[in-house]
């Protein structure tokens, strides 16, 4: 048996194994550097804008789509294009980046959470209905670490109750239910772009929509609130509050240039991703992700949950977790997570401060009252205890490499009192 490289074994993987996301080529490199020969570096209307919006929506099968800095501001103008603002409330799940409530928030309209499914790690449908008040106008699914939610389900359940659909795909570029791609199905959705997610540019993000009023309120949102026409001359007069969401060239051409390769990469992280799981199976100590029927997942994060009962370990969860990951990482194995408690158990939502003297909470226009407890989304705490993510999941990452996380997950599995000892190690420290 081979010991653990924690207590003065070999690492399973090497030393500069593992290759960082994206997968950057000379036609990338080119691409950019043609923004310097062109001598156009900004603007809505400049080339590389216009094509990729057009690119995008075409690779969605979308009517229209804008370019933004980034993925927060795209999901900001997918609540305020669709009219949401102060007194109206937007179901979101309890587990999600919190620049999905954030975005709600930044249009004065009030977040209202709901826990996750049992066995995905989506917004679980069966508990929307309980959260829907007459001050509910949107339910904003989102599509976390790359798995679709039930839009199958959601949306039927949106029009029973004449609720708007407003998507979160900054993590799930790609991913689809039945075979249509989230963005789709929703009345706006926002993107991201930054560079950890399956397409990069660095930093930015996408606004898209099949609603033209929508569309068009979103292009004002965009630009400070004008209305722009291209090749006239600018008037430079608001029509109402907008931002400067706007993205440059570099980032545009940029984007351009990785979409082309989105299809590959994400079909490589699905591969490289069933074949964890199928072998993580037959591990003890540890599993991958389910999928629920339907839907097709692009793995923005390879999901990796804790199963110390299956090993006769004798800890907690946090324990077990935290002694494994440990033991992972000296083998070059690594596992974090970001989420550390459900959104509305961050402090934004427990001193309910806001804008300031509690807006909007506070604003005449709502006039309810709200508690946020962390307590109440039950789902969402035993995930976040149970699970990390496994990283470099993705190309231009190989399969010997996933090979070699197999037979490190392996190697920490078969020695089930190195593990206690480690638990044992940190319960005396």
């Amino acid at each position: 048996m081979q010991e653990l490289a924690i207590f003065g074994g070999q690492p399973t993987v090497p030393a500069g194994m593992i290759k960082s996301w994206p997968p950057i080529s000379q036609e990338d490199r080119d691409a950019v550097m043609a923004v310097f020969d062109s001598n156009i570096f900004h603007g809505t209307g400049a080339p590389n804008a216009v094509a990729l919006q057009q690119e995008f929506a075409d690779y969605l099968g979308v009517k229209y789509c804008l370019v933004t800095n980034s993925g927060t501001s795209a999901l900001h103008m997918a609540v305020a294009a669709l009219g949401i603002g102060p007194g109206d409330e937007v179901i979101v799940p309890a587990f999600t980046y919190w620049s999905t409530a954030a975005a709600v928030l930044h249009h004065n309209a009030i977040p209202v959470f709901v826990d996750i499914e049992d066995d995905a790690f989506c917004i679980d449908v069966r508990k929307i209905e309980a959260a829907i008040t007459p001050k509910t106008k949107a339910i904003l699914p989102v599509h976390i670490h790359g798995m679709p939610a039930a839009m199958n389900n959601i949306m039927p359940l949106a029009k029973k109750h004449n609720l708007l659909v407003i998507g979160d795909a900054c993590q799930a570029h790609g991913a689809a239910v039945n075979g249509k791609k989230v963005g789709t199905f929703e009345d706006t959705c926002g993107f991201s772009t930054n560079r950890s997610k399956n397409l990069s540019s660095g930093e930015g993000g996408f606004f898209v929509t099949n609603n033209e009023d929508a569309y068009r309120v979103a292009v004002k949102l965009r630009e400070f609130g004008e209305v722009v026409v291209h090749g006239q001359t600018r008037e430079y007069n608001a029509f109402g509050l907008g931002w400067m969401y706007r993205q440059h060239e570099f980032v545009n051409a940029f984007c351009r240039s990785q979409l082309k390769h989105l299809p590959e990469n994400n079909a490589r992280r699905k591969e490289f991703a069933e074949y964890l799981t199928a072998e993580l199976a037959k591990i003890p100590g540890f599993k991958g992700p389910y999928t629920p029927p339907g839907r097709e997942p692009v793995y923005f994060s390879y999901i990796v949950r804790f199963c110390p009962e299956e090993l006769g370990i004798d800890a907690t969860m946090a324990e077990y977790k935290a002694a494994t990951q440990k033991i992972l990482a000296a083998e070059n194995i690594r596992l974090g997570q970001w989420q550390t408690r459900p959104v509305p158990g961050q402090s934004v939502f427990q001193a309910m401060e806001g804008y300031g003297k509690g807006c909007p909470w506070t604003c005449a226009h709502y006039g309810r009252k709200i508690r946020y407890d962390e307590n109440d989304y039950p789902v969402t705490i035993k995930f976040i205890a149970e699970h990390a993510y496994l990283a470099a999941v993705y190309p231009p990452n190989t399969m010997e490499l996933m090979k070699k996380y197999v037979e490190g997950f392996k190697k920490v599995s078969s020695q089930p009192d190195k593990i206690r000892k480690v638990i044992e190690d940190a319960r005396k420290a």
